[in-house]
């Protein structure tokens, strides 16, 4: 009985035709402007993090030398970014929040992008599902505010403020409420927002970065913070590797700088015996763009491929120049992968650069393995792991395993330790020898 009702089931699902038929057919509506951007922000803006980057990469395009960006509960409100650049007139402000308006293409040729964004879907998409404020004053202007919410826009009202761009994202997919069941926790959010920062810092090390975390109020706590360097790029660049990725990182990096048919690549790639468990110290970039292309991960893994085990995985901050012309940033939502015109040439260049580095510095270890293999030679006191023959008096001072220095137990003789061991006690001075 079980088994019929199972298959009548199965039945009455395959029965309903799943493609469009002559008695019910659907009326095709045009969607008005807030549900398309509600649609948009489901493709742009995936978690608070998605929406820091946006706000940031703006902040980048508008010439901002210094940023800040304020979070709370994990980016879910509110998330306020704030820089000193070029700023926006009353008049383009509610230009800002139309779809598809921007200032970075004229639409001619959507191959040929300099900047972060370039679709105008940013704002208009955050202003449908959150609660969004952007004040901002331009040389020569006066300062305005304009506000948005769940898609409807308040009138333009004149505002305080010196120079640069203040945008208040706050209560995030408030206006679609299911998103927010996807949400992970603020300590997860507030880590992915973390990572966006730093990315985005290692990009441009001519920007100041500071993120900090308003969830208790006042003025919070930074978790991250990077000023603005100068000079040389490879000085600049190593300087905020340090900064973002720790002084170990660049003490142990290799300077790689190559260049094939338009294509350049710098930046810097870790020795191997700085290799990594997980692929978590892997950051690529495409013209200042960070990315995250298995095709650029593939040639770092392929130009280590001879230098590390499976397990074991390549830290490196390697930035890919090229034309914009040769590589299409268009072929994600979030833009975080690209299209190379000849994936080959790119892909080539990566590998035999980073192999050429690896072979050069073939001698070298990185200096956290010669730390450790240096310390385990330290004399310092300790349990001794070395048994030897016992011994009437029984009482002497000798070296144990990975260099030890401690005294014996009574019971346990020195004589039976190795020559070496004796040497190194001797020479510490720190030892009587029973007979001697």
């Amino acid at each position: 009985m079980a088994e019929s009702d199972e298959a009548a089931k199965f039945s009455g699902m395959s029965s309903q035709d799943p493609n469009i038929g002559d008695t019910h057919r659907p009326t095709i509506r045009q969607l008005d402007d807030s549900a398309i951007n509600r649609i948009a922000a489901g493709e742009v803006v995936e978690r608070p993090a998605s929406a820091v980057k946006e706000l940031v990469e703006n902040a980048i395009d508008a010439g901002a030398q210094r940023i800040t960006i304020e979070i709370a509960e994990g980016g879910k409100t509110p998330i306020r970014v704030t820089d000193d650049g070029c700023g926006m007139t009353p008049e383009d402000l509610p230009l800002a929040l139309s779809r598809h308006a921007t200032s970075k293409i004229d639409g001619s040729d959507l191959l040929n992008i300099h900047t972060f964004g370039f679709r105008g879907e940013a704002l208009p998409s955050l202003g449908a599902v959150g609660r969004l404020t952007i004040t901002s004053r331009a040389a020569g202007h006066e300062a305005a505010q304009i506000r948005v919410s769940g898609g409807k826009m308040d009138p333009v009202r004149p505002a305080g403020l010196r120079a640069g761009t203040i945008v208040e994202l706050s209560d995030l997919f408030y206006a679609t409420p299911a998103r927010l069941k996807f949400m992970r926790t603020d300590r997860a959010e507030s880590q992915a927002i973390n990572d966006v920062v730093k990315r985005l810092a290692m990009a441009e090390p001519s920007v100041g970065f500071t993120l900090r975390d308003v969830s208790g109020g006042g003025e919070g706590r930074v978790t991250f913070r990077a000023d603005p360097l100068t000079g040389d790029l490879f000085d600049a660049l190593h300087g905020r590797l340090a900064a973002v990725l720790g002084r170990e990182f660049a003490e142990n990096a290799l300077r790689i700088d190559a260049t094939r048919d338009g294509i350049r690549l710098f930046g810097y790639a870790a020795l191997p015996t700085y290799s990594r468990g997980a692929a978590v110290a892997q950051f690529l970039f495409v013209n200042s763009r960070p990315v995250k292309d298995k095709m650029l991960t593939g040639a770092l893994r392929g130009a280590y491929f001879d230098f590390l085990s499976r397990d074991r995985h390549p830290a490196a901050a390697l930035f890919v120049d090229c034309d914009p012309t040769l590589v299409d940033v268009n072929v994600h939502p979030a833009k975080s992968e690209v299209r190379f015109r000849d994936p080959g040439l790119a892909r080539g260049l990566i590998v035999s650069a980073l192999r050429h580095a690896l072979a050069e510095a073939g001698h070298r270890a990185s200096t956290t393995v010669a730390g450790a293999t240096l310390g385990g030679y330290a004399p310092r006191s300790g349990h001794c792991q070395w048994r030897a023959s016992r011994l009437s008096d029984g009482s002497c001072v000798f070296g144990g395993q990975n260099g030890l220095l401690c005294r014996a137990a009574p019971g346990f003789c020195a004589r039976a330790a190795t020559t070496r061991h004796r040497r190194v006690c001797r020479a510490a001075g720190r030892v009587q020898w029973a007979g001697d």
